[in-house]
């Protein structure tokens, strides 16, 4: 079982820093900047490709019937819409370790 680390905003932003030689408060501003982008335009109602890395989609959920089990009961979740992530094909193959080294991100 491999064990996976998870990164946080600064950790990115520090990698980014040093890959770049950018000032650590400048790329934490472009970072913000391209989070709140993304986030305007889904609550708008559009979706954001990145060709190449993935599509920040909206998934429409319909209504349902659900159970309680500790009170055995039914409840009606309402119809709702969710922010989702979907990753470019050869992003995919990478995190599961196909052979795409010829494919950039």
């Amino acid at each position: 079982m491999k064990y996976f680390e998870s990164m946080t905003k600064a950790e990115i932003v520090a990698r980014i820093a040093k890959q770049t030689g950018a000032e650590k408060e400048v790329v934490m501003n472009v970072v913000e900047a391209f989070m709140e982008s993304v986030k305007g335009a889904m609550i708008e109602g559009n979706e954001v490709f990145l060709r190449g890395f993935g599509s920040f989609i909206i998934k429409h959920r319909a209504e349902k019937v659900a159970r309680n089990i500790s009170q055995n009961t039914t409840i009606v979740i309402p119809a709702h819409s969710i922010p989702a992530f979907k990753p470019s094909k050869a992003f995919a193959d990478m995190v599961n370790g196909k052979n795409n080294k010829d494919k950039k991100l």
